[in-house]
């Protein structure tokens, strides 16, 4: 029986209520912090991929999943005049039964709505101070009184308030890409039908993309930059605005009209492209899951899905031993070579999407020319599909963990 009773989980999103669930399934209580005042609904298109959707299944909310796919099917690659350079819609062999794309918000409610007749949640809260003490860890919050609890799980995201306060500050474990990325929502001025229209310059990509569960369309802006120089934690969102309007100005294709719209956009989101690289993702009672411990980065596309595996696996080993340690020990050594599979194909996925040279953009351009042999000379689904799979939920945990090595 496992020593573990009570949980303190931060973060609402993806990954806490996925731990909530199985920890409900293993008899241990959770309870969840998370700083927004409710669930965070809306949000960009994400992606349940391979072993995340077999945890899907075996949390009964495959169904509703399914049930609200984006749809969107096409991907365009456009000239700064708008016609279309390249349509690989059909060209990227994808199994579709494998490879969900799902709105964030609507995966939150999914996950979150069942977890609510058995799960605690503390909104429009923080976390702002740890202390392990002989019955566990003394948390203090922002508003809740003082509570001790066995384990703290930190599921806080890329910038994790729990990681900064057990581990310090994410300068010591950020590997920045090169890259900054925002994504907001516009109004769908090209008429968009279940597509995504995507438009290059060197070093820099701006798209639009539309599904039928969007209010509008989505636009996104990439940018290469070698230096961060704070941009991506500007106090106000109006700098971060500021910044894409000095790359993005006199650029071609739809871009001007994307930073129109940008200005009224509801729901900006801005930040560099990182992945998290730790040797630990455990220390005493408090240990890391999803993007706060081992983000993959924005252009893999498996952040969602290492979450769902990640929460599945933390549970389950915390129900199969007896002592906190040996199963925050099995929850690592089981995951990290999944980790390390998928944190890979961060750096040739964003090399497609965005080029960082003329050279390199031609060279693309090149390869879409012939995009009904676009999947077989890339590789890069195929490499997205392999380390998806790659992952047995049933396998017994290896005997000591691998650590993982920038």
């Amino acid at each position: 029986m496992t020593a573990v009773r009570t949980v303190l989980v931060s973060g609402a999103s993806i990954a806490g209520p996925a731990l909530a669930h199985w920890l409900h399934r293993y008899g241990i209580r959770a309870t969840v912090v998370e700083k927004a005042p409710a669930p965070r609904m809306g949000g960009h298109a994400i992606d349940i991929r391979g072993t995340a959707v077999d945890v899907a299944e075996r949390m009964g909310a495959l169904d509703a999943v399914r049930a609200h796919l984006t749809e969107t099917s096409r991907i365009c690659f456009v000239r700064a005049d708008g016609r279309v350079r390249s349509d690989i819609g059909a060209a990227v062999d994808t199994d579709h039964d494998r490879s969900l794309e799902i709105v964030r918000g609507d995966l939150t409610r999914i996950l979150h709505e069942p977890t609510t007749a058995y799960t605690e949640y503390l909104y429009e809260d923080s976390v702002t101070g740890l202390a392990e003490t002989p019955d566990g860890v003394r948390v203090t919050f922002q508003r809740t009184e003082p509570r001790v609890f066995d384990l703290v799980v930190g599921a806080d995201g890329l910038h994790s308030n729990t990681r900064r306060l057990a581990f310090g500050p994410e300068d010591a474990y950020g590997r920045y890409l090169g890259a900054l990325i925002s994504i907001f929502t516009v109004p769908n001025h090209l008429g968009l039908d279940r597509e995504a229209r995507l438009y290059n310059e060197p070093g820099k990509g701006a798209g639009m993309i539309h599904s039928p569960r969007f209010d509008g369309a989505k636009a996104f802006f990439l940018v290469h930059e070698r230096e961060l120089d704070g941009i991506d934690r500007a106090p106000e969102e109006e700098q971060q605005k500021e910044f894409l309007r000095e790359r993005f100005t006199g650029a071609g294709w739809e871009c001007e009209r994307i930073l129109a719209g940008m200005a009224d956009a509801p729901d900006f989101y801005f930040d560099s492209v990182k992945q998290i690289h730790m040797d630990r993702w455990s220390r005493g009672r408090v240990t890391l899951l999803g993007d706060a411990g081992y983000c993959p980065s924005p252009m893999s596309g498996q952040g969602t899905t290492l979450a769902l595996v990640g929460a599945y696996v933390l549970a389950r080993e915390l129900s199969r031993h007896e002592d906190l340690a040996p199963a925050l020990d099995a929850y690592e050594g089981r995951m990290r070579p999944y980790v390390k599979a998928n944190q890979d194909i961060a750096d040739p996925g964003m090399g497609f999407l965005a080029p960082r040279t003329r050279l390199g953009l031609a060279a693309r351009n090149t390869l879409l020319r012939f995009s009904g042999l676009l999947a077989r000379l890339s590789g890069l689904d195929q490499r997205v599909a392999r380390a998806a799979e790659g992952f047995d939920l049933d396998a017994p945990p290896p005997n000591r963990i691998q650590a993982d090595v920038r």
